[in-house]
Order: C-alpha cells, then structure tokens, then sequence
C-alpha cells in the first residue's frame, strides 16, 4: 500500500536518520505546512484567531516546553504559570524599556529570562523528586505570581497593578497592541510554534535528549554509565522554562494585551498545561500539540453545543464543560496513559500492516 517502507530506499546516513523516514508521513507534514502557511492566513478571521488558532499555537508552545521537563526527563513541574508569568513580566519590561527593539527579539529574549529563572528553580531537582519536586514547583508558582503582585516595579508602578502591550510591528505589520489583523498575529505565533517543535524534535533526538531519557527511566543507573544527572536536569529546565517564557509573552503580548498576573497565571494554567502534556502524551512532542488541541477546542466545540445549540445557560454549560473535561482526563489516564500520540501511533501502525491481520 502506500504507507509502507518497502521500496522506500536510502542511500546516506542522514536520509535514515531524518524525522520522517516514510515518504508518506513527509509528504504529509509538507501538506500541513503548506496549509498553515499558505492557506489558513488568507482566510483566517478575528473568531477563529481568537478563540481556537492563536490559542491553541500558544499553548502548544507552553505543552512543549513542559513536556521537555517532565515527559522526556521525568521531572514533575506545577509552576508553568508562573514561569509563563515570568515571560509575560520580562517581555512587558523589554517593550517598555527599549521600544525600539524587534518584537521577536523581544520574545526570545523573554524566554531567555525565563530559561535563568527555570535553572534557578530546578536547582532542588538534584537532591529531590517526585512528590517532593512537584510540591517545590508548586511553592515557585505561588512565589512567582505573589513577586509580580507585590512589587510595583514589575508593572511600572501602575495604580492598577495591570500591564498592557504596547504596539509592534513586524514589517511594518501591527502584531500587538490594540490593531492587529488576525492573519498576522496568527503568523507571528505560527513562526514561534515551528521553531519550539523544530528545537524540541532535534534536542530530544540527540546526546542531550538521550541523558534526559535515561534520567527520566533510572537516574541512578543514568549516573553510573557516565550521564551528569546536574546537567541533564538544568539543561531539560532551561530548554522547558525557555519555551514557556516564550509562551508567556506570546500569551501576554499577542493574544491578550493586558493582563493581572494573579488572573492570568494563576494556578489553574499550571494544571492546564499539565492535562495538556497527560492528554496529549508523555514524552511526544506531537502529542503536545495534540493535547493542546484538545484542551482549546473541546471547550469552544462544548460552548457552542450547549449554549448556541441547545441553549443552555452560560453559567451551567461552564460548569458541565468542567465536568466533561475532567470525565475525559480520568478516560484517557485509565484506558490510554499515554494519550492521543499513542491512538495515533497504533492508527499507524495498523495502516502499515492494512489489509493483513495485526
């Protein structure tokens, strides 16, 4: 059939070795690049950017980079939101303090904060674990989001305590501020979610991936032939907090233009990304994607069924989205714990061997 390896020849080390070694799979990925870079931009409106694609590009970003950590490297994390708000914090002090850099720039350089900040907190991940790491992470979170609250240096002394986006422009295109069209901000965001799926897949595939992995699967045994379990774990926090910083800023900058960091990052995003990476699957950077997916569009899809269709109160169908959702995330933890990657992968494997028997 036309998904098999047979007749698929290689001739160089590196054609073996690439992310895709089955034409089909290549082609595929060809054909989703050019839909999102050639198509979706031209008939993309302000509902769908704003409601399910800028959404769904952030979040993936921000499941990456947690997936990084705690997927492929084992280390429990619940302070994505504040590490996010150390992105969105950083960005917002950039845009203020030198207008005239590059938004993009910017972004990186927010996640670059963010990377110092991860490392910085990461440092217990050498005596602790489990559990116990996951409550540290979990005391980062509620420092982090109380710092940004507390000290008015961060929002510019502003009597609200809200920090607001300035405009920037990329070519001359508005991507921030209050007018931005939604195939550019969709694009800026896109651009990000390449280069976070690009830098993951070649990091997880390499030496460094393969310390993580081995620390994730036994960090003694991972010592003992020869991995440095000290750079392994702060090298996977400041690849992950990178990412999330990155996500952050985009979080703040792009999609919501101002923000309260104790509403915007709060808690509840920590876990939201945690459902994301568990839905999606551990260690998979397209599950990452996935799960995000998941998690954007089951609430838009719910939205629209119960309040636009059967006409639901809004207040109930929030409640029984909640629900639904977390129904869902029991589902997927006993039936499939590796999540929708996992799905994906035996839907693939059983077209490899279609029409023979499994």
């Amino acid at each position: 059939m036309f998904y098999r390896e047979a007749g698929d020849f290689k001739t160089r080390y590196a054609d073996d070795a690439q992310s895709f070694p089955i034409a089909f799979d290549r082609y595929r990925y060809y054909a989703v690049m050019v839909l999102a870079l050639g198509v979706v931009p031209f008939i993309v409106n302000d509902y769908w950017a704003n409601a399910v694609l800028l959404p769904f590009l952030i979040w993936s970003v921000a499941a990456i980079g947690l997936n990084i950590l705690t997927g492929y490297c084992g280390q429990v994390s619940l302070g994505t939101g504040g590490f996010m708000a150390v992105g969105a914090f950083a960005c917002y002090k950039l845009m203020t303090a030198f207008p005239g850099l590059n938004i993009g720039i910017v972004v990186l350089l927010s996640g670059g904060v963010t990377a110092g900040v991860g490392v910085l907190f990461g440092l217990p991940s050498l005596r602790i674990k489990g559990f116990y790491l996951a409550v540290a992470t979990l005391a980062a979170q509620f420092f982090l989001v109380w710092l940004f609250n507390r000290v008015p240096w961060f929002y510019n002394y502003s009597a609200s305590g809200q920090i607001s986006a300035p405009e920037r422009t990329v070519f001359g295109v508005p991507v921030t501020g209050p007018n931005t069209d939604a195939w550019a901000t969709y694009l800026f965001c896109l651009v990000f979610l390449i280069g976070a799926a690009w830098l993951a897949r070649n990091l997880t595939r390499g030496a460094v991936g393969r310390s993580w992995m081995a620390i994730r699967d036994m960090d003694i045994a991972a010592e003992i032939i020869g991995v440095n379990p000290l750079r392994a774990k702060l090298t996977a926090f400041m690849v992950s907090s990178f990412l999330v910083g990155i996500a952050g800023a985009l979080f703040f900058s792009v999609y919501l233009g101002a923000v309260e960091v104790g509403e915007a990052f709060g808690i509840q995003k920590s876990f939201l990304v945690l459902f994301m990476v568990i839905i999606g699957g551990l260690g998979s950077i397209f599950g990452s994607m996935a799960g995000a997916a998941f998690m954007v569009l089951l609430p838009v899809f719910l939205k629209n069924l119960l309040v636009g269709g059967l006409g639901w109160d809004t207040a109930l169908a929030a409640h029984f989205e909640l629900v639904i959702v977390g129904g869902l995330i029991i589902f997927f933890l006993i039936v499939e714990p590796h999540g929708l990657a996992r799905l994906w992968e035996l839907a693939k494997e059983k077209l490899r061997l279609w029409p023979f028997p499994h």
